[in-house]
């Protein structure tokens, strides 16, 4: 049986062969495996030094200084560091939080968190093309507002926020600026200082990077405070215990790197390849873009279908890994709740199926999922 095409790269990519092969040089005897924190031989040197070069990858990846990036385990413990741990060590200063009602879970039940901890949390509402405007977050500011959290690109739609409109609004009212950037690393710009932000969540396995490690930046500030969420041997400058990773980090580093001289490169192929499926839709009767294209990230399209089920759909296309923002559970099967909050309609939402393309996606594997869906798409309408 052969292998899916696969289109789910906002889901996960695969790690590209270059950092798998660099990992693979940090595990073994004959590698530089040994614990970063042990200073006292030089294969502790050696694995600290590994460390430092691929925080710098990731400074320099964001227009960062490496003293600026907290190695975490992927970017939702970057979400709950930087959330839970700013609002919980500001305090006393006030209780407010602001964020939106499409961002990941990972802040969404973080903000919930903190609401049972007795914060104050105000939801923003995203304009029709699945961006928050800077003036719904300039009527939603207080007195007490600590901290704002607004993801840089969605992860179902591909909608781009404006993050230095955003941050601009935020520092006018005196508070603090997060975004997850989990979909954008490879993918936009990122230049924390001119960006205006104060912290950023980071995710390897977004980038062609490895799973499970990450980093939150954090604008060097003696005002910016964050309480540690996991206590150990203070590494990270007491931010977050743990051994590191050095394999993990090695690679996150090398991906960072990758992404950054490639960017280019990358996106206007992906944008071509995101065109060819579009125009190969193009003859096909009730296809709705829910992702307005020129807003958005090449590489993420949301389409829905009319007079299909999105879970039958996905059915009928087994060899074709995509995803539905669907959420099924022994009750019911609930809409995204990114689709409902930009108002598309239940019976669409529940259509609505997320193809996303990578670095390692073919035009054959685009005309492929285009021959699949017209045969899905013909036989389920009949």
């Amino acid at each position: 049986m052969n292998s899916p095409v696969y289109l789910d790269y906002a889901a996960t990519t695969p790690v590209d062969p270059r950092v798998a092969d660099l990992m693979s040089r940090h595990l073994t005897m004959d590698g530089i495996f040994a614990n970063p924190a042990s200073r006292s031989h030089m294969l502790g040197w050696q694995a600290e030094q590994t460390v430092e070069n691929a925080r710098r990858q990731v400074a320099d990846a964001i227009g960062a200084d490496p003293r600026e990036i907290v190695w975490t385990s992927g970017a939702t413990e970057a979400d709950n560091l930087a959330l839970i741990g700013y609002m919980r060590a500001n305090r006393a200063r006030g209780r407010h939080l602001i964020t939106s009602t499409i961002e990941h879970k990972a802040i969404i039940d973080s903000a919930m968190a903190l609401v049972e901890e007795g914060f104050d949390v105000t939801w923003l509402k995203p304009d029709a093309d699945g961006r928050i405007s800077p003036a719904s977050l300039s009527d939603a500011m207080r007195d007490d507002t600590l901290l704002v959290s607004l993801m840089a690109v969605n992860n179902e739609l591909g909608s781009i926020n404006d993050l230095a409109a955003l941050a601009k609004v935020a520092h006018a009212n005196g508070a603090i600026f997060h975004t997850d950037a989990a979909q954008a690393l490879g993918r936009i710009a990122l230049n924390v200082k001119h960006l205006g932000i104060d912290m950023m969540s980071l995710s390897a396995h977004k980038a062609y990077g490895p799973k499970g490690i990450g980093a939150l930046y954090v604008r060097r500030d003696a005002q910016l405070r964050l309480e540690a969420l996991i206590h150990g041997g203070g590494h990270e400058r007491g931010m977050r215990s743990g051994t590191l990773a050095t394999h993990q980090i090695a690679g996150m580093g090398e991906a960072m790197a990758i992404a950054t001289a490639e960017h280019n490169e990358d996106q206007q192929r992906i944008r071509q390849l995101r065109d060819r499926l579009l125009q190969g839709l193009s003859d096909i009767n009730g296809v709705h873009c829910n992702t307005q294209t020129d807003s958005a990230v090449p590489n993420i399209l949301n389409l829905a279908f009319d007079k299909v089920d999105g879970e039958s759909l996905l059915m009928a296309l087994r060899d074709i890994a995509i995803s539905t923002g669907s959420a099924c559970n022994s009750a019911s099967v609930e809409p995204s709740h990114v689709l409902k909050e930009i108002g598309v309609p239940r019976p669409l939402a529940l259509a609505s199926l997320r193809f996303s393309i990578g670095r390692f996606t073919t035009e054959a594997d685009i005309d492929h999922a285009l021959d699949a869906l017209h045969h899905a798409l013909t036989g389920l309408r009949r």
